[in-house]
């Protein structure tokens, strides 16, 4: 008979088993090629992470901070906080204020009501319009403002000229009212929908329109409710990102407004930069910091879970 030869069997990671670390550890050095280990590259990712967040932050944070040392120091004075002191109580500070976030909540609500049920259309009953859709949302980031603010003043002029027997003259008149200039907010409308477009397109990709709508019609859901209740709960950070760009682009806009002959926040802080520099550069801090608080809120509406949505799967987990 043949010898019957002992076969060793071996556990995982169990002393000289060729998946133990012993065995690892000899066939690195059978070979040559050093071990390198995980716990090490870790400590070297992070050093570099590190420093390229602290080499973005000093880019961003310095000039604030250099912004702020010369609005609180002035030379043979010493410190001094005149510029935000007197900045309350400046002339069109609170009116300019108040019409800008007046004129950015319009054009968030406008640009919504325009983009929302139509990419909704699209997505669910006509996909092959989704270039021309596209196409048409994007004009504006082709055409530069000043052309766009050449055009509606042609249309201002030409409209009471023409049109002063007819009801449209008051129409004219009521759009270029400088107490809510109705003709920035069609104006800034139409500059945001590129970037509206593309949150919530994004947001419309992530999400099972059609699923979603079949579902809730075949439940006896109305059009309205299917768009209200059971899509716009799932947009909710497309909404808030549309909302987010929105906000920032209407604060921020000088161009169409100093044209018009309107005066919200960006045009005021010009006006005085010239007379009052060191109030100016406080007035430019203290509009980043209120944009930056609008954003952090609208960020966070974003994220929070509404409590519309999270009432009917409570009662489901109730049923059953």
């Amino acid at each position: 008979m043949a010898a019957m030869t002992p076969t060793t069997r071996y556990t995982d990671g169990a002393p000289g088993s060729p998946g133990s670390q012993d065995a690892q550890g000899a066939r690195g050095a059978g070979t040559g090629a050093p071990a390198r280990s995980p716990a090490r590259r870790r400590p070297r990712r992070g050093i570099w992470r590190g420093a390229v967040l602290a080499l973005a932050g000093a880019y961003f944070v310095l000039p604030l901070v250099a912004s702020f040392v010369f609005t609180v120091h002035v030379p043979g004075q010493g410190v001094t906080f005149e510029a935000y002191t007197e900045l309350l109580a400046a002339e069109g500070f609170t009116e300019s204020l108040l019409l800008s976030l007046g004129l950015a909540a319009a054009t968030i609500a406008l640009s919504l009501l325009l983009a929302v049920p139509a990419l909704v259309a699209v997505r669910i009953g006509s996909p092959r319009l989704r270039p021309v859709v596209e196409v048409m949302c994007m004009l504006p980031l082709v055409v530069p403002p000043i052309a766009l603010v050449t055009g509606i003043t042609t249309v201002l002029r030409w409209g009471p000229e023409h049109l002063s027997r007819t009801p449209l003259y008051q129409t004219f008149i009521a759009v270029q009212n400088e107490k809510f200039p109705v003709v920035l907010v069609l104006a800034y409308t139409v500059l945001a929908l590129p970037f509206v477009y593309r949150s919530l397109d994004a947001g419309l990709r992530a999400v099972d329109v059609p699923t979603l709508a079949e579902a809730a019609r075949s439940c006896g859901a109305s059009w309205p409710y299917v768009v209200l209740r059971v899509l716009l709960p799932n947009l909710r950070a497309s909404l808030a990102g549309a909302a987010f760009l929105t906000l920032a682009l209407v604060l921020g806009e000088f161009t169409i407004a100093s044209l018009l002959g309107f005066r919200p926040f960006a045009v005021w802080i010009v006006s005085i930069s010239g007379a009052q520099a060191r109030m100016s550069v406080a007035v430019s801090i203290l509009s980043l910091l209120i944009t930056w608080l609008l954003l952090i809120a609208l960020s966070r509406a974003g994220t929070t879970p509404s409590t519309a949505a999270a009432a009917p799967a409570t009662t489901s987990r109730k049923e059953h």
